[in-house]
């Protein structure tokens, strides 16, 4: 699987080739420190000084690198299909390398760190339902209109929570056949690719 590149990182990228080979070394230290801790300008500041490169040239390669290894570590793209995707920039063999050897050295943490920033969702424990129907009423002495009441329970970090849900028969049909058709487009085989690919 290849990692396709918007012209907006590739440009971000083509400042590397500019900056040198020394300071690739310093721009993959930066999109490493940016992941684990977040933006640091300073650090910015005080790497264009020593490399004597422009401010914005290192913010564009820390950015263009910080898209490069995150995108390539969630889909754990092989050794392989990395030194393709990156083939396209137009980089010296040298420049590919260092680039190859910065992401097989930092994939297993930069997956690590971009699970503990996915959102804690809740997970399903119980589900309670009620129908209740409304035969007649004053106004109206021969009505029928069901509703049906359910009592969702969730854990959530180690947490249970209730949620109360109402709704008509008919969109309660309604949304199970979407759920269906969900779970049936789940055993396509384009889908089985994408949600292997995620883990």
């Amino acid at each position: 699987m290849l990692l396709v590149l918007s012209a907006e990182h590739r440009a971000h990228l083509g400042c590397l080739p500019r900056a040198g080979d020394a300071a690739v070394g310093e721009l993959g230290r930066l999109a490493l420190e940016q992941l684990r801790r977040g933006a640091a300008p300073r650090a910015c500041e005080t790497a264009a000084r020593k490399l004597n490169i422009g401010i914005d040239t290192i913010q564009h390669g820390v950015e263009g690198l910080v898209y490069l290894l995150t995108e390539s570590s969630k889909l754990m793209i092989s050794e392989v299909d990395f030194q393709d995707s990156i083939h396209v920039l137009g980089f010296s063999d040298e420049l590919n390398k260092s680039l190859l050897q910065l992401y097989l050295d930092n994939r297993k943490e930069i997956r690590t760190i971009l699970g503990e920033l996915a959102p804690r969702l809740p997970s399903y424990h119980s589900l309670e339902w009620r129908l209740d129907v409304q035969l007649a009423s004053r106004s109206l002495r021969q009505q029928i209109k069901p509703a049906v009441t359910m009592k969702l329970h969730l854990n959530q970090n180690e947490d249970q929570t209730a949620q109360v849900l109402q709704t008509d028969p008919a969109t309660l049909l309604h949304l199970i056949q979407q759920l269906e058709q969900a779970l049936g487009e789940m055993k396509m085989n384009h889908c089985r690719r994408i949600v292997r690919n995620m883990k």
